[in-house]
C-alpha cells in the first residue's frame, strides 16, 4: 500500500474498520468481532432462514431467557434497539407528562431523549467527581414533588452507586430505571425496577444491526413492554393500549445468543487491556486514567465545585466487582490536539461525547445555558476514548501506549497548570 494511501486512512481516523493497514490501530475494529465466531452465527442465521419464522420465534424465546438467566434478572423482552428500550421501560412503569425524571448531566442524549419521548421532563443531576456516575448527594437535593423516576446510567461499564440510589428511592417511593446500555455483564445483582440494554454493533454484545431489551424482576413491567412493544396487543388485531412496533428481531437473536456465550471471555480481554493502559500510562503528565475500582484512588479527579482537576493518582488498579469496560476514557487539556496526534501515528480514538446533552439544540426550550452544569461540560470537553476491545493484540496495546504517551509528553509544557484552571481551561 503506497504512502498517499497510508496516510489517507490515518488522516480519517478515529474510525470503525477493519484493521487493514500494517501500523494502524482503529478504534474499534467490527470484523474481527465476528470473525471468530462466523461458523457458529452462519448455522444460526441459517436456522432462521430454513424456519420461515422472522418475527418472533424460538431464537428470540430462547435468547430471552438465556440474557435473562445472564443477568439475573426473571425476564428480559427484546426491543428493535436500545433507544427503544428505555421508552418502553419507562412506559411500562407508568412514567409519563407531568412526571420528572431524574437523569445524569454527563450521559449520551438518547437517555434524555428518551425521558422527552414519554412527555416526561428530565432532572439533569451531576456525576460523583471519581466514578463520573450520577451523584446520589446531588440526586436528592434535586428531588421535586413531581419526581417518579430515578434513570440512572453505568456510564462506560461502570455501575452507578446502586445501594445509595436504591435508599433514595424507597425512601421516596420513586422508580429506579438503569440505562445499562454500555454494561453488559457487570457483577451485579439486578435490584431495580427495570434495566434497559442495548445491542448496538460497538455494545461489549453487539447485534449485527439494531436490537435492544428491557430486563425486570416485575412480571408486570415484563409484559406491559411486551404489550406496548407489539402495537399495544396481546392478541393479534386487537389492540389494548396504543403501543408501537418495536420487535427483536428472529436473526439478530440467533447472532446475539452466539455472541453470548463468549461474552465473559470477551470482557475479560477488556480488562486485561484496561489493566495494562491504567499500569503504564499511570504517570504520564496531564492524563486522567479512569477509575478502575471502588477504592477511589487510582485515577484524578475532577472537583465539583468548578470542574477543575487535581492529577493525584496511586498504583492501585484492582478490578472492581462493580466494572465491565466498555469505553476507556480518559481526559487531557488538549483533547483535540492529543487526538490529532494519536490519529497521525495510527490509533483511532472517539469522543463520547463532545456535547453534553443540555447545550445541544434539542434542548434549547429548556433554558439551560453553559455553566449550569460545569462538570458535565468540563468532562464533555476534554474526554478521548482509547481502543479497547477484545481482539487488539498484545502489539497494538503496546503501540496505544507508546504513542499516547509520547504525545502527551510533546504536549505537557502547554499544559502543565491545568490542574489550577477553571473548567473552560485547555480549550483552543
Amino acid at each position: 500500500m503506497n504512502q498517499d494511501r497510508t496516510q489517507m486512512i490515518r488522516e480519517a481516523m478515529p474510525a470503525v474498520v477493519r484493521s487493514c493497514v500494517p501500523g494502524v490501530v482503529p478504534f474499534q475494529d467490527l470484523g474481527l468481532a465476528v470473525t471468530g465466531v462466523r461458523e457458529e452465527i452462519d448455522r444460526g442465521v441459517a436456522k432462521v432462514l430454513d424456519s420461515g419464522r422472522y418475527i418472533g420465534g424460538s431464537e428470540v424465546n430462547c435468547f430471552e431467557r438465556e440474557f435473562a438467566d445472564y443477568c439475573g434478572a426473571g425476564e428480559a423482552v427484546g426491543t428493535g434497539n436500545g433507544y427503544d428500550a428505555l421508552v418502553l421501560m419507562l412506559r411500562a412503569c407508568g412514567i409519563g407528562a407531568g412526571d420528572d425524571v431524574i437523569v445524569p448531566s454527563n450521559t449520551y442524549i438518547a437517555t434524555w431523549l428518551a425521558v422527552s419521548a414519554v412527555g416526561a421532563r428530565v432532572l439533569p443531576v451531576e456525576p460523583d467527581a471519581q466514578t463520573l456516575t450520577i451523584d446520589p448527594n446531588r440526586v436528592e437535593a434535586a428531588l421535586t414533588r413531581r419526581t417518579r423516576a430515578i434513570l440512572a446510567v453505568h456510564l462506560y461499564g461502570r455501575c452507578a452507586n446502586m445501594p445509595a440510589l436504591r435508599e433514595i428511592a424507597r425512601r421516596r417511593s420513586l422508580r429506579l430505571l438503569v440505562d445499562a446500555a454500555q454494561a453488559h455483564g457487570i457483577a451485579h445483582e439486578l435490584q431495580t425496577d427495570a434495566s434497559a440494554f442495548s445491542f448496538y454493533p460497538t455494545k461489549n454484545l453487539g447485534a449485527l444491526g439494531d436490537a435492544g431489551a428491557v430486563v425486570t424482576n416485575d412480571a408486570q413491567i415484563a409484559d406491559r413492554v411486551r404489550v406496548l412493544a407489539n402495537y399495544g396487543s396481546r392478541e393479534k388485531y386487537f389492540n389494548e393500549v396504543r403501543g408501537v412496533n418495536s420487535r427483536l428481531d428472529s436473526l439478530q437473536a440467533a447472532i446475539l445468543r452466539v455472541k453470548l456465550k463468549y461474552l465473559d471471555r470477551w470482557n475479560a480481554r477488556r480488562d486485561e487491556i484496561a489493566r495494562r493502559y491504567l499500569r503504564e500510562l499511570v504517570d504520564v503528565p496531564n492524563l486522567v486514567l479512569p477509575q478502575a475500582s471502588d477504592d477511589r484512588q487510582n485515577t484524578g479527579t475532577y472537583h465539583q465545585t468548578d470542574g477543575s482537576l487535581n492529577t493525584h493518582r496511586s498504583s492501585n488498579t484492582h478490578r472492581s466487582a462493580n466494572m465491565v469496560w466498555h469505553i476507556f476514557a480518559v481526559h487531557h487539556p488538549q483533547r483535540e490536539r492529543l487526538m490529532k496526534r494519536l490519529a497521525a501515528e495510527g490509533v483511532g480514538t472517539l469522543i463520547h461525547y463532545p456535547q453534553p446533552p443540555h447545550l445541544s439544540e434539542a434542548y434549547q426550550d429548556t433554558g439551560f445555558v453553559r455553566g449550569d452544569f460545569p462538570l458535565a461540560e468540563r468532562l464533555a470537553d476534554t474526554e478521548l476514548s482509547l481502543p479497547l476491545h477484545p481482539h487488539l493484540t498484545e502489539e497494538e496495546v503496546s503501540q496505544v501506549i507508546a504513542v499516547t504517551r509520547q504525545a502527551c509528553l510533546q504536549l505537557a509544557p502547554r499544559s502543565s497548570a491545568w490542574t489550577t484552571h477553571t473548567a473552560t481551561a485547555g480549550r483552543e
